[in-house]
């Protein structure tokens, strides 16, 4: 088995401590190591260390071979611009493909966090063993714990098939990012779930697919797969990534394909997305406070405050959002962090790179 790490993303919503050059999934903010890296010690007991690949962009690879030595250099994929995650993946998938034709691969995001490992390798197995049993393309749901409007969702269909005790359900279609009151409609219904944007099937099932529905793609994939290990790969890489059309996973294939499935995941799954996910998962003090640094607490409640050079002092407030950079200082409303990335979008338009 060998395993895909998506490792492109900005990280916007966790802006003022995310920027371009440091992103979420590299930073320590949930323990004593960064996101990706516990990423990786995840998989570890399931993959060998040889067949675990990372993409990223050119701006991150440095930093990733810094935090990850004891993965091959040549497994760190630099794409030389985002082209969204159906490229991403059928880079990978053309790589594994030269080593291993016959091979299953799982997809994994680099930034979320799993309580339960063990379930969650369970997990992984289940999926493996479905993607050799029958050449479907399989994917992890998450049962959704309140109405998020934040995620992507997937209504489950009938049962298709068991591995071991674990069911595996067709998939009836997916639903983009929902308005509230869907989100709501979905929660009561029980058969919508998260999409985690974890994904398991053979490298062939995948490019199969991604020839028949993305036909554009899986020409310049093929002209990357000749090119790889020639003094022309690079060149050939950039020029085809240049024309390529971004396009994602979801839309280019699983919204298409004619037989996807998943299973459930049960593991303590949170894609901690923003600073209110993060508040979320962290261990809170008697008031439901989190904080990172000196922080002095008069009758404050519910905070997340994350500060580790400047001492923050609260009084009498609840439900703030309070982070703390050498540059930049947010606070906003416990709730409202999902429009961090609304801050990051103001940056952009007025040229601020410097914050970025």
């Amino acid at each position: 088995m060998y395993a895909v790490i998506m490792a492109g993303g900005k990280g916007t919503r966790f802006w003022p401590l995310s920027r371009e050059k440091l992103p979420k999934h590299l930073l320590n903010i949930t323990g004593e190591k960064s996101i990706i890296q516990y990423t990786v010690d995840r998989i570890i007991p399931l993959v060998p260390r040889d067949n675990i690949l990372i993409v990223t962009g050119a701006s991150h690879c440095d930093e990733i071979r810094e935090q990850l030595p004891q993965l091959p250099a040549e497994n760190i994929l630099v794409e030389p611009v985002r082209r969204n995650t159906a490229p991403c993946i059928g880079l990978a998938a053309m790589h594994i493909r030269k080593k291993n034709p016959d091979a299953v691969m799982c997809v994994l995001p680099s930034d979320h966090l799993i309580a339960d490992t063990e379930a969650f390798l369970a997990s992984l197995i289940a999926a493996r063993d479905m993607a050799k049993r029958r050449a479907c393309l399989v994917t992890i749901g998450i049962r959704p714990r309140w109405a998020e409007t934040g995620y992507g969702y997937m209504e489950r269909g009938k049962a298709t098939d068991t591995i071991g005790e674990t069911k595996i359900y067709q998939v009836r279609s997916f639903r983009e990012k929902p308005e509230p009151a869907t989100a709501e409609a979905f929660l009561k219904d029980g058969k919508f779930f998260w999409n985690s944007g974890m994904f398991v099937w053979k490298v062939s099932t995948l490019l199969d697919a991604i020839q028949g529905l993305i036909p554009n793609l899986y020409d310049g994939l093929l002209a990357i797969e000749e090119a790889v290990g020639t003094d022309r790969e690079a060149q050939v890489l950039s020029e085809i990534y240049r024309k390529t059309e971004p396009i994602s996973i979801d839309y280019g294939v699983m919204e298409k394909a004619p037989d996807v499935v998943m299973l459930e995941g049960e593991f303590g799954w949170n894609d901690i997305g923003s600073w209110d996910a993060l508040w979320d998962v962290l261990n809170k003090d008697a008031k439901g406070n989190v904080t990172r640094g000196k922080v002095i607490r008069s009758g404050a409640s519910n905070c997340l405050v994350y500060s580790p050079q400047k001492m923050v002092a609260l009084i009498g407030v609840e439900d703030l959002i309070v982070v703390e950079t050498d540059d930049s200082l947010l606070i906003c409303r416990r709730g409202a962090s999902q429009d961090v990335k609304k801050v990051v979008e103001h940056l952009e338009e007025k040229g601020m790179k410097e914050y970025l």
